[in-house]
């Protein structure tokens, strides 16, 4: 199987983090010594700008979780067809051709979902195999990969679309200081992603995925999520995180490539999902990683912040592009999430 294209879609508004954290001080009203500590917090989150789908000030207005969602299925409409349209451009491959469908989301609500509605408005054969997932956060970009790979497996001559779109702004809660919350609003990003891999016996200029894994971590489900009430997502991010990445990461990719007979020495390319920076730095650490291995994640997570799910494709589409792998060079793509959990995906170039 082969990463036959990735292509990532923005929504129009961006704002710095300095004019995200002005606005937030005016809406909470905030003391001096609050202001600092606001300040604080965003300036330690490594993201200097972000996308987002609504104007800066249009998220002090929004009343409960039912218009959040109608805005969230209006936008990702547009931003995933975007992401889809421009992934299948680069991979020469017309709607049609494709067999599978697997679409994302930890950030919205949609029944019909998301891929349904996307076949109303791009060509896709009627008979498209459609998967959509929730509830993965992070970890689905590396997951979507892999699973594409497992469909893939058995299909020689198939053609998987993986498609993420995580509109992060639309989670915000506005009355909500809790401290997760408060760094959540100058971490994560709008975006979204789309890659196509395809079966051994079609040809692509892309990687090739040599082997892939996922790792579960028994009684973490504290460690990161969402509380769902009537005013909708609210997230739960433990302090914890960094120290099971660091914990964690470093021997699982080790078990994992010493069962595909490879040296961790060997691999030549490291594509990360940026989390935020004590979880890149923790991974880097568990990794025996300096810090311009990881260099595009930290990249990413400076020009758009943690977009969840589609940072870690964001990331693949640039290293592909920027700093494209000789061939025969290996690398790894890796993502943790919700659950706890990691899934890991051997490439070749």
């Amino acid at each position: 199987m082969k990463i036959a294209a990735v292509a990532s879609a923005f929504p129009p508004h961006y704002h710095t983090q300095d004019e995200v954290t002005q606005a937030l001080e005016r809406h909470w009203r905030l003391e001096p010594e609050e202001s600092r500590r606001l300040r604080a917090l965003h300036a330690h989150c490594g993201v200097e700008g972000r996308h987002f789908v609504l104007p800066l000030e249009r998220y002090f207005e929004l009343e409960g979780f039912g218009e959040c969602n109608d805005i969230w299925i209006e936008s990702a409409l547009e931003l995933g067809e975007r992401a889809v349209r421009a992934a299948l451009q680069r991979a020469q491959l017309e709607p049609g051709e494709i067999d599978f469908l697997i679409f994302t989301t930890i950030t919205g609500l949609a029944a019909p979902s998301l891929d349904a509605r996307l076949m109303n408005r791009i060509p896709f054969r009627p008979d498209l195999r459609r998967l959509p997932l929730f509830g993965l956060g992070c970890v689905a970009g590396a997951a979507g990969i892999a699973r594409a790979a497992d469909l893939l497996a058995a299909r020689p001559r198939g053609a998987v679309l993986v498609l993420s779109v995580e509109l992060c702004s639309l989670t915000f809660q506005r009355e909500d200081r809790r401290p997760a919350h408060v760094i959540s609003t100058g971490l994560f990003g709008d975006g979204a992603a789309a890659a196509v891999v395809v079966g051994a016996e079609r040809e692509a200029a892309g990687p090739r995925i040599r082997a892939t894994r996922s790792v579960f971590y028994p009684e973490s489900e504290e460690l990161m999520g969402w509380e769902i009430g009537e005013r909708g997502f609210a997230l739960v991010l433990s302090p914890d995180v960094p120290a099971v990445a660091r914990e964690r990461l470093g021997p699982d990719v080790e078990a994992f490539l010493e069962a595909q007979r490879i040296p961790r020495s060997a691999i030549d390319f490291w594509v990360a999902h940026p989390g935020g920076p004590k979880v890149l730095e923790a991974s880097g650490a568990s990794l025996g990683l300096a810090r311009a291995d990881l260099a595009l994640a930290w990249d990413s997570l400076r020009r758009v912040g943690n977009l969840s799910s589609a940072s870690v494709l964001n990331v693949l589409e640039r290293t592909l592009s920027e700093r494209p792998p000789r061939r025969g060079q290996l690398g790894l793509l890796l993502a943790m999430g919700p659950g706890f959990c990691s899934e890991l995906v051997l490439l070749e170039a």
